[in-house]
C-alpha cells in the first residue's frame, strides 16, 4: 500500500483492500474517499467490501467515482465539498491515485496557483499536464479555446528576448514574431550597480517595453501559465492558447525573496537594501551617504544568480565612497558568502583580494543570510564549517546589502521543458532543447553552465536565431555558443577588473592585453562599462547589431 502526500490533510493512494485497513486507520486517517467505479477490474474490492471494513473501523466513507480520464469539473467541485465535511485526514484513492489528485487539484484551483499545485501533485508522483487549462481556468473547462499563433514564440521581454527578436529580423525580416511579457518597463539591469554607486541615475536603465520591442513583433502582453510542448502551444494567464512553430523561453529567473525570513518586512528600511531592485538601488546609495560609522554586510546567495559579480561591486563601490569621505576607517566591512571562493574564476581573485585587503573587509564564507530582523538590526547565517557543521550566526548591522536567492519562475519549474533543477534543459552549444527540437532557451532560464550575465545573452541570442532558422530552412551548419560570459567588477569609482571568461572558466578577452588587461584593475574597462556599455546594450544587442557578437558556426 503506497500512500502519497498531497497536504496534512489529505493523502492519495492506489487500489486499497480491506485488509489495508487497519494500518490506514493506525497512521491516523479519518476518512476515506472512493474515486473509483465498482467494475473496473476483476481483483477490485467493491466499494461496499470497503465501506463495511471501514466503518467498522471508525473509518467515514464516501463514494465519488469517476471514469479513468474523465474526472469533470463537477465532480472536481463536490471533492472539494466532501474534504470540507469529512474528518481529517482524508485518505483518497482509485486504481493508481491519479483520479483523485485530479479531483483534489480541479477542487484547489480556486484557492492555490498552477505552479503550486502542480508542483504538489509532482512531488506526489502525478503529472497534471493533462488538466492544465481546467485549473488555470480554476477548476472548469474552458468554454472557448481561442487561439492565436505565430511562426516564432519568444516567452520574454529582457535583454535576451528582445535581443533574439532583432536578431532574427536582422535574418529574415519578414519572419512573424510575437514576444510575450506583462511588464510595462524594460529595464538595463546591469546599470543598477552604478545606480547605488551614485553613478546612474535610475531613471536612465528603465525604457517602456513599448518602445523597446522591435517594430514588427507582435507584443502579447500577458504572463505564461503553462505548456503544451506536444501541441506546439502555450496556455496564458486567462486560458488563452498561443500556438507556435518555434519556441524561444527566455523569461529570466525569480529572487526569491521570501526564502529568507523576516527580509520582504524590512525591505527597503532599516538600513536593508538590495541593487537587484530598480527602486532600491538609490536607496543603497542614500544609506552610503549617511554611514559615518558602524558595520556594513554584503551578501551572496548559492550559486546560481545573476551577475555573480553583482553583490561584490556594491560592497567595493561603497567602500570606495568610505574612503573618499575619509569615513572607511570607522566602518566594519563584512562579505558573507555562501560560496567557498570569492570569485568563479581564480585568474581575477589577486587583483579582487587587493581591494579585499586595501578597504579592510573581511571576508565570511560558507555563511548563507537565513533571516533578517529589521527593526533589531540582526542578520542570520547559516554558516557550514570544513567539517560540514552548520550553526547559526547574528550578526548586528547598519547597512545590510542582500543579494536573494534565485531560482527558476514558477510556470518553468514545473513544465515539462525543466531539468531536475528546475532550469530549462538545453544543450549548451546550441542551446535547443534536448527533447523538443523546436525550442530554444537563453539567458538566465537555460541550465548552461555559465554566468548569468547581459553579455552571455548578448553572445547567446544570435546563436539561437541563427539556429531556428537554419532549422526552418533544413540548412545542415550550426551556431555554437561557448559559454562566454563577462562581468565588469567595479573596484573603485573609475576602475573596473573586466572579467571575461567561457565554458570551464577558460579566459576570454575581448581585447588585446596591451589595452585591457582583464585581470588588472582598468580605466579603459570603466569608461567601457560607464561611457560604451549603456549605448552598445540599447542601439547595439537590442537592435540586432551583433557587434563582438557574431556566431560561431559548425557543420552538423
Amino acid at each position: 500500500m503506497e500512500l502519497h502526500t498531497l497536504s496534512a490533510e489529505l493523502s492519495v493512494a492506489p487500489q486499497i483492500l480491506p485488509e489495508d485497513l487497519a494500518r490506514i486507520r493506525a497512521a491516523g486517517f479519518q476518512s476515506l474517499i472512493c474515486n473509483r467505479p465498482d467494475g473496473e477490474a476483476g481483483d477490485q474490492p467493491l466499494f461496499a467490501e470497503i465501506e463495511r471494513a471501514a466503518q467498522a473501523l471508525g473509518l467515514r466513507t464516501y463514494y465519488l467515482p469517476a471514469v479513468s480520464g474523465k474526472v469533470t469539473d463537477e465532480q472536481g467541485q463536490l471533492f472539494g465539498q466532501v474534504m470540507a465535511e469529512l474528518p481529517k485526514p482524508v485518505l483518497a484513492y482509485c486504481r493508481t491515485g491519479m483520479r483523485s489528485t485530479t479531483m483534489w487539484a480541479l477542487a484547489e484551483a480556486r484557492h492555490k496557483s498552477l505552479p503550486e499545485i502542480v508542483a504538489v501533485a509532482q512531488r506526489a508522483g502525478y503529472d497534471m499536464k493533462g488538466v492544465v487549462r481546467r485549473i488555470i481556468n480554476q477548476g472548469r473547462t474552458p468554454l472557448d479555446d481561442v487561439e492565436v499563433a505565430h511562426a516564432v514564440v519568444i516567452i520574454g521581454g529582457g535583454a535576451a528576448g528582445i535581443a533574439t527578436a532583432s536578431s532574427l529580423l536582422a535574418r529574415d525580416p519578414e519572419l512573424d514574431i510575437a514576444i510575450i511579457d506583462p511588464a510595462d518597463v524594460h529595464y538595463y539591469q546591469p546599470g543598477w550597480t552604478l545606480v547605488g554607486g551614485g553613478v546612474f541615475d535610475a531613471a536612465t536603465t528603465a525604457h517602456t517595453m513599448a518602445a523597446t520591442i522591435p517594430r514588427g513583433v507582435n507584443w502579447i502582453k500577458a504572463a505564461v501559465a503553462a505548456f503544451e510542448p506536444e501541441r506546439n502551444a502555450l496556455i496564458l494567464d486567462g486560458c488563452r492558447v498561443v500556438k507556435y512553430q518555434q519556441l524561444v523561453v527566455c523569461p529570466g529567473l525569480k529572487l526569491d525573496w521570501h526564502a529568507i525570513e523576516g527580509l520582504s518586512d524590512t525591505l527597503g528600511r532599516n538600513g536593508v537594501t538590495s541593487n537587484y531592485l530598480y527602486h532600491l538601488a538609490p536607496y543603497t546609495w542614500k544609506l552610503v551617504n549617511q554611514l559615518g560609522k558602524g558595520r556594513a554586510i554584503f551578501t551572496q546567495p548559492p550559486m546560481p544568480i545573476k551577475c555573480a559579480g553583482a553583490p561584490q561591486k556594491a560592497m567595493y563601490l561603497s567602500a570606495d565612497q568610505w574612503k573618499r569621505s575619509g569615513a572607511l576607517d570607522q566602518i566594519d566591512i563584512e562579505f558573507c558568502s555562501a560560496g567557498a571562493a570569492l570569485f568563479g574564476v581564480a585568474d581575477y581573485v589577486p587583483a579582487l583580494m587587493e581591494y579585499v585587503k586595501a578597504y579592510g573587509i573581511h571576508l565570511n564564507f560558507g555563511n548563507t543570510l537565513v533571516r533578517v530582523n529589521g527593526p533589531a538590526k540582526i542578520a542570520t547565517f547559516r554558516h557550514t564549517g570544513a567539517n560540514g557543521k552548520e550553526e547559526l550566526i547574528d550578526r548586528p548591522f547598519d547597512i545590510l546589502h542582500v543579494v536573494p536567492p534565485q531560482v527558476p519562475p514558477d510556470f518553468i519549474r514545473v513544465s515539462p521543458l525543466a531539468d531536475a533543477a528546475g532550469w530549462v534543459d538545453v544543450d549548451p552549444a546550441t542551446l535547443r532543447h534536448k527533447a523538443w527540437p523546436n525550442i530554444y532557451a537563453l539567458g538566465d532560464v537555460a541550465n548552461t553552465p555559465n554566468a548569468k550575465t547581459a553579455a552571455a545573452a548578448r553572445k547567446q541570442a544570435p546563436v539561437v536565431a541563427y539556429n531556428l532558422l537554419a532549422a526552418i530552412d533544413q540548412r545542415n551548419s550550426s551556431a555554437q555558443y561557448d559559454g562566454y560570459g563577462s562581468c565588469p567588477l567595479t573596484v573603485e569609482r573609475g576602475k573596473i577588473v573586466l572579467a571575461e571568461f567561457t565554458y570551464g572558466g577558460k579566459l576570454a578577452p575581448s581585447f588585446p592585453r596591451w589595452f585591457i588587461d582583464g585581470t588588472r584593475p582598468s580605466r579603459l574597462a570603466w569608461l567601457l562599462k560607464e561611457r560604451i556599455l549603456p549605448p552598445l546594450y540599447w542601439k547595439g544587442m537590442l537592435k540586432g547589431r551583433e557587434w563582438l557578437a557574431k556566431p560561431e558556426l559548425a557543420d552538423q
